[in-house]
């Protein structure tokens, strides 16, 4: 059987944390999103993921034994933004009655062994490079915890590392760092038997803390709802004195705060289920809460997918958050689908590739599997570039990611090649983009291919943009039109675009030997394109000698690219 080397063993002890993997992310309108990392270097270099030290880790697995469910996640890979080949979890309540017995629930134990025999085969058949297996608070508090490490260690040959409270926190912590590394703040992440929470901020992890707070744990407190309002108070004001309580970002890690997030979009009637980044505020979140107490919650349940195990925990995670808000005081409130099992990626990849945008390295690893041209996407990047020099950092990573992402659908049927290509945008696993970047560079996307109207059924997801960032989107998207249809070899080698907005004029300089590309086609969408930015265009023919170093320039390139790949 694979199991983790060594090395890594050590290394779970070092200062860093993660936890979890589904969805994607929100944003509720007037809030500010979190700040975007500025990448340390080139977005177009050769990708990490192609250095002989990465690919080595092809098929990264994390069984994850908690109080609550066990789950086996193998990553593709130790890309950027965590691809998952696979992720199965069975909900076994291992911790369920851990405060009255002291013991592991025996059911739970035996479904929890049952589980982990079926992960270690089909980690087997996969030919794992790499294998870890955590458990957390129920195993290691329960007095047959050791018990139960030495029984699923003798039937799988796998090392079961059962690691304390704070180093649940950093791997928790470390895994919002993944999708975030921007993040600022504090990490709160609710199993079923305990709650940790760790700060970040650029892009490490510092204090750490671990408490009871677990819904099992909860529900053996005694005095009625006073008794258990006052024990949470009580035990997360010792939890401020210990991480502090000026953070201003909380970011929620757990299948319970995920559930209540579902809620509260259910509430709110929000556009897009994707959960990673989705982002409340304390004032939406009370509003559900007090919302939630006149709901039928089963019929809740299958309005909103959620299992009856997990909903169950609901009421007793909402008095948690009620009272974390009330302690900690944060403005903005993040859901992460990211927890223990991506800190436990993050802690084996080298630092240049845990420096790199998510968003980037996700986008530029979905060019090269599925684009017709892999590389197109940066020479398309460059033609645009006129068009957006004055643009903001944010924007600027948006439109890089467009151009590298806006051949990935060629394969989806004509008649719904658009929609595609809004869904891979909207609903893919892409770590580093907040929900209203999510729509913004759907829309792009989209309107690469054609203008989808006003009718379409994704015209609800379009409430999440103000006017101005639907009218960028709308023109990033004819510029692509443009310049995909241009030339095979990248629109650069057929001509050159210059944008002078206070002229008020998109100049086109074509090559003198490739004039015939500019066809009706192509002229066409550039009068669309001029249109959309509210300007005149201009043509002409440029002089031989200076498309000549243009051309050079472009055959250089590929040379460099030959002699790269060989």
């Amino acid at each position: 059987m694979t199991q983790a080397p060594k090395a890594d063993s050590a290394a779970l002890s070092t200062d860093t944390a993660n936890a979890d993997g589904t969805a994607d992310s929100g944003a509720e309108t007037g809030t500010a999103a979190p700040p975007r990392p500025t990448p340390i270097r080139g977005y177009f270099e050769r990708p990490l993921f192609d250095a002989e030290a990465i690919r080595g880790l092809q098929r990264v697995g994390v069984i994850d034994v908690g109080s609550n469910s066990v789950r086996m996640v193998v990553f593709d890979g130790a890309a950027r933004s965590p691809a998952y080949f696979y992720n199965e979890k069975l909900l076994c309540g291992l911790g369920r009655g851990l405060a009255e017995t002291g013991l592991l629930n025996p059911e739970g134990r035996v479904r929890a062994l049952n589980a982990i025999n079926r992960f270690s085969i089909l980690a087997e058949e996969m030919d794992l490079t790499s294998l870890t297996m955590v458990a957390t608070a129920a195993v290691r508090e329960a007095t047959d915890g050791e018990a139960f490490k030495t029984e699923v260690e003798m039937a799988t040959g796998i090392e079961m590392r059962i690691i304390d409270g704070e180093e649940e926190a950093r791997l928790s912590a470390q895994g919002v760092l993944l999708g975030w590394p921007g993040a600022r703040g504090l990490v709160c992440d609710i199993g079923g038997s305990s709650m940790e929470l760790g700060e970040v901020a650029d892009n490490t992890v510092g204090r750490r803390a671990t408490s009871p707070l677990g819904p099992f744990r909860l529900q053996q407190i005694k005095g009625g709802k006073k008794g258990l309002k006052n024990h949470i108070r009580e035990t997360l004001t010792e939890l401020r004195d210990k991480v502090g309580g000026d953070h201003k970002a909380l970011y929620l890690v757990g299948g319970s705060w995920r559930a209540l997030a579902r809620l509260d979009m259910e509430r709110r009637g929000y556009p897009l289920t994707v959960l990673h980044e989705y982002e409340m505020t304390p004032k939406s979140i009370r509003k559900t809460i007090d919302w939630l107490q006149d709901q039928d919650l089963s019929k809740l349940r299958n309005r909103t997918g959620t299992s009856a195990e997990r909903m169950s925990l609901v009421p007793l995670a909402t008095v948690v958050l009620r009272q974390l808000l009330h302690v900690f005081r944060p403005k903005r409130v993040y859901v992460s689908s990211y927890g223990i099992r991506e800190g436990i990626l993050f802690e084996q990849m080298p630092d240049d590739l845990r420096a790199c945008d998510p968003l980037i390295e996700a986008s530029r690893h979905l060019e090269e599997a599925s684009a017709r041209t892999p590389g197109f996407g940066r020479k398309l990047f460059d033609f645009l570039m006129p068009l957006y020099r004055n643009a903001p950092p944010d924007r600027m990573r948006l439109i890089r990611a467009a151009c590298l992402l806006h051949d990935v659908n060629w394969r989806a049927h004509p008649d719904y090649r658009s929609e595609s290509c809004f869904d891979t945008a909207t609903r893919a696993n892409l770590g580093g983009m907040d929900h209203k970047s999510r729509v913004y560079l759907g829309l792009a996307l989209m309107n690469r291919y054609k203008n989808p109207g006003s009718n379409s059924r994704l015209t609800p997801l379009l409430s999440l943009l103000d006017p101005e960032d639907i009218r960028h989107a709308n023109m990033l998207g004819r510029a692509m039109r443009f310049g995909a249809m241009l030339s095979v070899k990248g629109p650069n080698a057929a001509a050159e675009m210059r944008y002078y907005p206070k002229k008020e004029v998109l100049e086109l300089i074509l090559d003198p030997d490739r004039q015939a590309l500019f066809g009706e086609v192509a002229q066409q969408r550039f009068s669309a394109l001029a249109k959309s930015l509210g300007v005149s265009t201009k043509l002409r023919v440029a002089r031989t000698a200076k498309l000549e170093v243009a051309k050079a320039e472009l055959a250089n390139g590929e040379a460099a690219k030959a002699e790269t790949s060989s």
